[in-house]
């Protein structure tokens, strides 16, 4: 399957069940070959663009998390791609609500086997922290190299900006920062590869990534000023992309 063929979404959180995935609502019920899927996902990235969906949803809810099961479906077999939110940031990809109305998928769409997701969505979740944790740390680099040389051709007081020592106090904190955040996240990776646990390495990376990138790319916003205030440099983009570092695949708080 060719990337530039399919676009894929990954479908797992709900309006009553965002942190705590495993207790979600979905319900899918054997109907001869088939399972027939009634519920409702949110903020379900890329589906407004996707064409194939990896949806979770419990085929035996007495069962506990035991009975979450993973389908794979297409857009085409009805799934009705609801309300598309207006977003802060990361507008380049899309996020709305799902609705599964007698959804019918054939049995052999199930991946990993009955009652599996769980372990497939914790998977996937966790290597996401990873892939998170890099896109923050990327993220901030931007607006770091994209305002500490615009403050070194800006005169304050007969002098370039960035020359001031307070300027130089603020460049080494979020340097040293960023690079945190790229050697966390490398680490998380370099385990995982290595097939060694890295769950609560990508966590780390994940939640210090996402601190630094909100609070270095508010900074670069000040450091450039009245125009780092405006969408013209381009750099109040990078901050409103952070936000979203904090919330997704598993709040910071959570």
């Amino acid at each position: 399957m060719l990337a530039t063929e399919r676009l894929g979404s990954f479908c797992l959180s709900e309006p009553a069940s965002s942190s705590d995935a495993f207790a979600l609502q979905t319900k899918a019920q054997k109907v001869g070959n088939d399972y027939v899927l009634n519920g409702t996902k949110m903020w379900i990235t890329n589906s407004y663009e996707a064409n194939i969906f990896l949806i979770f949803a419990n085929i035996d809810p007495s069962k506990g998390y035991k009975g979450i099961t993973c389908f794979i479906a297409t857009k085409d077999m009805g799934i009705e791609i609801a309300k598309k939110e207006q977003k802060l940031g990361i507008r380049a990809s899309s996020a709305c609500t799902l609705n599964f109305d007698d959804l019918k998928i054939p049995a052999e769409n199930i991946i990993g086997g009955e009652g599996k997701g769980y372990k497939i969505a914790i998977e996937i979740l966790n290597e996401v922290s990873v892939i998170s944790s890099l896109s923050q740390a990327a993220s901030v680099s931007g607006a770091f190299n994209l305002a500490v040389p615009y403050t070194y051709t800006r005169n304050q007081l007969s002098q370039p900006v960035g020359t001031f020592q307070g300027m130089a106090f603020d460049f080494a904190r979020a340097t040293t920062q960023i690079e945190t955040a790229k050697l966390l996240t490398y680490n998380a990776a370099r385990r995982k590869e290595a097939g060694l646990s890295f769950v609560k390495e990508a966590a780390m990376a994940k939640w210090w990534a996402s601190q630094v990138a909100q609070e270095v790319s508010g900074s670069a916003i000040e450091w450039m000023g009245g125009l780092g205030f405006t969408r013209e440099t381009g750099v109040e983009k990078f901050w409103r992309d952070s936000k979203i570092g904090a919330i997704y695949e598993a709040t910071s708080n959570i």
